[in-house]
C-alpha cells in the first residue's frame, strides 16, 4: 500500500456517528464512485466516493455500505458489498480486496460479494421493520452534477422499486459529521501537508528565470509521489507574471521571466485527505520593493485573520472582517484614496478589484470539503485561510495560504513549517 496503515478504529468511529444521527428504524446505502471514462476505451484514475471512504476505508470501486441498525439479525446491521474477483480480473486489473482484507480494514464483520446485493437488500427493506431509506447524494453547494453518478442512479431505483418508504436525506448528516475531524484525520492531514512542505522547499531551490511553468509542476509531482502520495489534490496553479491575477490558472506552460512573480496553489493528496497550500515567491529569488509591499499587504491580513477565526463564528461575518482589513491594506497601497471610498458603489465596493474570493473553506477528504458555511464554527473543523491581492495592471498577484485546526484555545497550523516570511523565502531561494 502507498501510505501508512490508517487503522479501522477511524472507521468504526466514524460509522457510530453516522448511525446515532440516524432515526429509528432506518437503513442508509452509500456507493462508491464510477470510473469515469475518457475517449475510446480509456479511463480516469478512480477516485474514491469521500462519504463511502469516510465510513469504511476501502479504495476499491463497486463498492457498496448498507447500515441498518435496527435490523432483527446483528450480522446484516453493517454489511460491506464487494466485486467478486477471478483470475481474468486479478490478471488485467491486479489484486482486489478479498473478504477478510475488507474486514481488516474496515471493522466490519460482514462482508458480502456485489451478486448478493439485491437479494439482501429486499429483504432488508420488506422484512426489516425499515420505514427510513437514507440516501446519498451531492449537495455540496458548489457541486454542479451534470452526470447521473452511481448514487443517482441508485437513488432513482431505489425510489421506483419502494415507492412507500419515508426516504431521507443523508448529505447533511455526513456533512455535519465530516466537517469535524477526528485526531486521526488531522494526522492524515498533517502528514500531507508534511509532504507538501518538502516539495516547496525543493520548488523554492529550483525556480530560476527561464524555467517553464510545467517544469515547476514536474518537480512538485516528484516530490509528492516519492513521498508516498497518489499526487495533486487538484490541479496545480503555477502562474508566473500576469498570470498571477488569475485564479483559476491551470495551463502551466509558460517560461518564468526575469522579474515575475510566480503564485504557486498546489498540495498533495495522502491516503485521500488533502493539503492546500498558496505562495508567492519571486523567480529571480527577490522581491521588487513593490511586490514586497502587496506581500507584506496580504501577510498581514492572512495573521489577522487567523485571530479571527475560532468556533463559534459564522464564516459570512468573518469574511466581511477580512475585507475590512484587505480595504485598509489597500488604501496603504495607494491603489485608492478615502475620496474613492467615498463615492465608490455599494454593490460593488473598490477593494473588489483587487480581492474578488472569499477568505477560505473547509478542507479534508474534499478540498472544498463538505460542510454548511452559514453555520457556526466548530473545534476540530479545518479550514484554509487564503486572502490575496490581485493588481492586473501591475500584473502582480499575492495570495498566501496556510491549513489551520480550530481547537479550544486558538489554532492548529498544519502549514506553520512552511516558509511564508519574504525575507526566509528570499534567503532558501539564494542558498547553495
Amino acid at each position: 500500500m502507498r501510505y501508512e496503515n490508517i487503522g479501522r478504529e477511524l472507521f468504526v468511529t466514524n460509522r457510530k456517528k453516522v448511525v446515532k444521527e440516524l432515526k429509528k428504524n432506518s437503513i442508509a446505502v452509500v456507493n462508491a464512485n464510477d470510473i469515469m471514462p475518457t475517449n475510446s476505451d480509456g479511463t480516469m484514475r478512480f477516485r474514491q466516493n469521500s462519504d463511502l471512504f469516510y465510513l469504511s476505508g476501502v479504495d476499491q470501486e463497486e463498492s457498496i455500505l448498507v447500515l441498518c441498525p435496527d435490523f432483527p439479525e446483528k450480522r446484516y446491521r453493517e454489511v460491506l458489498f464487494l466485486r467478486e474477483t477471478n483470475e481474468m480480473i486479478a490478471t488485467w486489473e491486479g489484486h482486489k480486496l478479498t473478504k477478510e482484507e475488507a474486514r481488516e480494514v474496515t471493522g466490519i464483520e460482514t462482508v458480502m460479494w456485489l451478486s448478493d446485493f439485491h437479494r439482501l437488500f429486499n429483504t432488508m427493506m420488506l422484512m426489516g421493520d425499515v420505514e427510513h431509506v437514507y440516501l446519498n447524494t451531492n449537495d455540496h453547494y458548489r457541486a454542479e452534477v451534470n452526470i447521473p453518478s452511481r448514487e443517482a442512479r441508485f437513488v432513482r431505483d431505489c425510489m421506483e422499486r419502494y415507492p412507500l418508504h419515508k426516504y431521507e436525506r443523508l448529505a447533511p448528516v455526513m456533512h455535519a459529521l465530516r466537517s469535524v475531524k477526528e485526531k486521526r484525520e488531522v494526522e492524515l492531514m498533517q502528514t500531507a501537508c508534511n509532504i507538501t512542505e518538502k516539495a516547496f522547499r525543493r520548488v523554492l531551490k529550483f525556480v530560476k528565470p527561464g524555467v517553464t511553468e510545467y517544469e515547476i509542476e514536474a518537480e512538485f509531482a516528484h516530490e509528492f509521489l516519492r513521498s508516498g502520495s497518489r499526487g495533486f489534490a487538484y490541479e496545480p496553479i503555477i502562474a508566473s507574471g500576469a498570470d498571477s491575477c488569475v485564479l483559476h490558472y491551470i495551463d502551466n506552460n509558460k517560461v518564468c521571466g526575469e522579474g515575475d512573480i510566480l503564485l504557486l496553489d498546489v498540495g498533495c493528496e495522502y491516503a485521500n485527505y488533502n493539503a492546500d497550500m498558496t505562495r508567492a515567491i519571486p523567480v529571480n529569488g527577490k522581491f521588487s520593493k513593490r511586490q514586497k509591499e502587496v506581500y507584506t499587504a496580504v501577510l498581514h491580513i492572512q495573521r489577522e485573520a487567523m485571530k479571527l477565526l475560532k468556533a463559534g463564528v459564522v464564516y459570512f461575518d468573518y469574511h466581511k472582517e477580512i475585507q475590512k482589513i484587505t480595504e485598509g491594506e489597500l488604501l496603504k497601497l495607494k491603489l485608492f484614496d478615502k475620496t474613492d471610498l467615498k463615492n465608490q458603489s455599494k454593490t460593488k465596493p473598490l477593494f473588489m478589484k483587487y480581492f474578488m474570493h472569499g477568505t477560505g473553506h473547509q478542507l479534508g477528504l474534499d478540498v472544498h470539503d463538505v460542510g454548511n458555511m452559514y453555520h457556526k464554527m466548530q473545534v476540530g473543523q479545518v479550514w484554509t485561510v487564503e486572502p490575496g491581492i490581485y493588481i492586473q495592471e501591475e500584473k502582480l498577484g499575492i495570495r498566501l495560504e496556510n491549513n489551520v485546526v480550530i481547537q479550544k484555545n486558538g489554532l492548529l497550523d498544519l502549514m506553520k513549517n512552511i516558509p511564508i516570511e519574504p525575507d526566509e523565502i528570499e534567503e532558501i531561494m539564494n542558498s547553495k
